[in-house]
């Protein structure tokens, strides 16, 4: 969970990459991660996004960590630079595997470095809120496609489940988007009250 004494100062959320240059460093997935950036924010997203955004205490700054490896990112993390421009939040994204100080004060369930993960800030750069990894359907859905995989092939070894599953959840990847975007807007509503 965040910590009041975060190691994310303002001087250290400067440092991280702009959407751009994070795509132009990674070595892995780059065609991937522009075909998830064709993703768009509906306009009725947009207007609510920006909304919440020009709230006294509203969200001014997003805060990205993840992995050009990760499939979670690879759909997630164009959507939130998506969501960052709608909303007209600055956005700076920080590897995870060389920031691990900021990966653990955003643990899943207090154990798990799962990524993406977004964290909202104000103006003033007090925290507001974070959202880890996928949105709920995705996680519910992701189980589901695993288990029929399993009961049709019982015996299917971990590289075969893999192409499977990766073959079967990227048909659902526009809705977990979307999604995503649906659920970031109840979270930053709900902790800006």
């Amino acid at each position: 969970m965040a910590r009041e004494t975060s190691v994310v100062t303002p001087e250290r959320f400067q440092q991280g990459l702009s959407y751009s240059a994070y795509i132009d460093q990674i070595k892995v997935n780059k065609a991937r991660f522009e075909e998830f950036y064709k993703f768009q924010v509906k306009p009725e997203d947009a207007k609510d996004l920006k909304e919440l955004a020009s709230r006294p205490n509203g969200p001014a700054k997003m805060l990205v960590l993840g992995e050009d490896w990760c499939g979670d990112v690879i759909r997630g993390m164009p959507m939130l630079s998506r969501v960052a421009d709608a909303a007209g939040l600055e956005m700076s994204i920080f590897p995870r595997d060389d920031h691990h100080d900021i990966m653990n004060e955003y643990l899943k369930n207090g154990e798990w470095m799962s990524i993406p993960v977004a964290v909202f800030y104000t103006k003033g750069h007090e925290y507001i809120c974070h959202w880890i990894e996928r949105p709920v359907s995705a996680e519910r859905e992701i189980a589901e496609i695993g288990e029929s995989i399993r009961a049709e092939n019982p015996d299917i070894d971990e590289q075969a489940f893999g192409r499977a599953r990766r073959e079967r959840t990227a048909a659902r990847a526009a809705d977990w988007q979307q999604d995503s975007v649906t659920e970031l807007k109840e979270l930053i509503a709900a902790s800006i009250k």
